[in-house]
């Protein structure tokens, strides 16, 4: 019906590889551990968040690691992710487990694995230095990266999870 070359499906998919990798790993992360799984993370990352945001020991860090200024942003990355799996872990003991894993819907888990694509995505442009180490390209950029958006994209998972 609409025909499209090769080249322009190959390059259109390329553009968002970024957001598709990390939409997919999210959401088989939900398949295989479960919606709960997916939102003790979420909650995970805004808490990682706001201790890497105040974290006073990042020079200290950077000369341990022996990170010079290519390296500082794959430990700063690396921190924030050791804050979210702490956060994460965190979060998943206090979180109720009163309910059946089994009987999630499959829709609620895409709706999850969306949300938090756009918050690790709105982390990764606005508050740590992910850009830097890869680049998602502009089509993402222009969605994810203007300051002015990070509030409204810091929002949208928290508002979305209430109504989950």
């Amino acid at each position: 019906m609409f025909p499209m070359d090769f080249q322009s499906v190959f390059s259109l998919a390329k553009e968002f590889l970024v957001l598709i990798v990390v939409f997919g790993v999210l959401l088989g992360y939900a398949v295989i551990r479960g919606n709960r799984a997916l939102i003790t993370l979420t909650l995970g990352l805004y808490l990682a968040l706001l201790i890497s945001l105040k974290f006073p020991y990042y020079d200290a860090v950077y000369r341990i690691a022996g990170a010079g200024e290519h390296g500082a942003p794959i430990v700063a990355v690396l921190a924030f992710a050791a804050f979210a799996v702490l956060a994460t872990l965190f979060f998943g003991r206090l979180l109720p487990r009163d309910y059946a894993e089994a009987y999630e819907s499959v829709p609620k888990k895409f709706i999850l694995a969306a949300l938090t694509t756009a918050l690790v995505m709105a982390l990764a442009y606005n508050a740590l230095p992910a850009t830097a180490l890869i680049d998602p390209g502009a089509s993402i950029g222009a969605l994810f990266g203007p300051p002015e958006y990070f509030f409204w994209l810091l929002l949208a998972p928290l508002v979305g999870l209430f109504f989950i």
